[in-house]
């Protein structure tokens, strides 16, 4: 009999998870959960929604996911408070601000949001709170950086935050004092059976980067990010310059590019330029989730260079298909890697150390299969979705 739903989970991970998801459905069954993001795909938080809705509908939580639409010039308002929070020096104008309430007021004006919790992701839909007459529940899920925001931005949202009962962040060191709101941690996760992460056989592996041209003899590096600055995709060119002076190899750049995210465009053509003429690199835009999986797992080293991170979920990726990841020490990454067991931490723009570490990697492949093998049990233990589950149940047990 085919297992569907989260008892397909019993065998990956360890019973007494699925066992307590159970119990601690029970005590809300039938509760009303509304998700509201602003992308169905391109990114890590629609990646997990994909699976956390219909697993909370699978335990008895009546689970629905609303998007935040609005037009492509208002997201470019929201991309600046996003660079903001992580850190960066910009100014919002007030024109840019009007436009950004206006935009979720009239979100929701039209959408039903008679839930008994209602969960708010990332800062695009943040405003919408002071637009309904709520009698229940409202919960932020802060998936970016804010360890060191830009000190205006966070002034600017902050009286929007404050609307809410409950603010969730995924590392300690994203908590904010200054928000004065109960703030809970809870890390993102990987679901092993999405086709971003199901197994493959390596016919299938092989079909799969024949059909993107990702062919050649040499190991090659991989970076999987959408083309956003922060993840610094220019920065790991020049490191794999490095790294190929003193190791045959080649790099794969792989991304895409998410509807809320209007820099990703022009900073994919920078790239495009960077590369092109160069045959050990190759450059993919592609929203293929198989595409991934199979060049995560074939990949000598993944790498992921980010400069500012709100988690990086494309690390527990790779770990779990016992890849191993040479990344920077920022966001939530520490948090999948145990640097020296499960891969090796390095600071952001650190081309030296973030070349010594891929160069031992890639001469030394038994290094590599003891990352790999200790990452997948890591990822195991922690950052697999019945444990995102978990996490989210006895938070919606404590707001009822």
């Amino acid at each position: 009999m085919e297992r569907i739903g989260i008892e397909k989970y019993d065998g990956v991970m360890d019973s007494a998870v699925l066992s307590e998801v159970q119990r601690t459905a029970r005590a809300i069954y039938g509760m009303h959960v509304l998700h509201v993001n602003s992308t169905f795909h391109g990114g890590g938080v629609a990646s997990m929604l994909n699976s956390l809705v219909p697993l909370m509908n699978d335990v008895g939580i009546n689970a629905d996911w609303n998007l935040l639409y609005g037009d492509p010039a208002v997201f470019a308002v929201t991309k600046k408070i996003h660079n903001g929070l992580q850190g960066e020096s910009v100014r919002l104008t007030d024109q840019e601000l009007d436009a950004y309430l206006a935009l979720n007021r009239t979100c929701a004006l039209y959408s039903p949001m008679a839930h008994d919790v209602v969960i708010v992701h990332d800062p695009q839909p943040l405003p919408m709170i002071r637009f309904v007459r709520r009698a229940n529940p409202w919960v932020w899920r802060c998936h970016i950086d804010v360890s060191a925001p830009n000190e205006d931005v966070e002034l600017a949202v902050r009286p929007l935050i404050a609307r809410y009962d409950a603010a969730v962040v995924s590392s300690e060191r994203f908590r904010r004092p200054s928000w004065h709101l109960d703030t809970y941690v809870i890390p993102p996760a990987i679901d092993p059976f999405s086709d971003l992460n199901r197994e493959m056989s390596e016919a299938e592996i092989d079909g799969k980067l024949d059909q993107y041209g990702i062919v050649g003899a040499e190991p090659f590096l991989l970076q999987v990010s959408r083309f956003d600055k922060w993840k610094d995709p220019m920065g790991v060119i020049r490191v794999f310059d490095t790294v190929r002076q003193e190791a045959p190899c080649r790099l794969v750049l792989l991304g895409s590019m998410a509807t809320d995210d209007p820099e990703g465009p022009a900073l994919f053509r920078e790239v495009q330029k960077a590369v092109e003429k160069r045959p050990d690199i190759t450059l993919i835009t592609a929203s293929d989730p198989l595409l991934v999986n199979a060049a995560q797992r074939r990949a000598a080293v993944v790498v992921q260079l980010s400069l500012r991170e709100g988690f990086g979920l494309t690390v527990s990726e790779a770990l779990w298909k016992g890849t191993p990841v040479v990344a920077t020490s920022v966001g939530g990454i520490p948090l999948q890697i145990i640097d020296g067991k499960t891969g090796s931490l390095v600071s952001p723009g650190d081309v030296q150390g973030a070349t010594e570490r891929i160069t031992q990697l890639l001469q030394h492949p038994s290094r590599r299969e003891e990352f790999g093998g200790a990452g997948r049990e890591h990822v195991r233990e922690h950052f697999l979705i019945p444990r995102l589950l978990l996490d989210w149940l006895r938070l919606l047990n404590r707001l009822a």
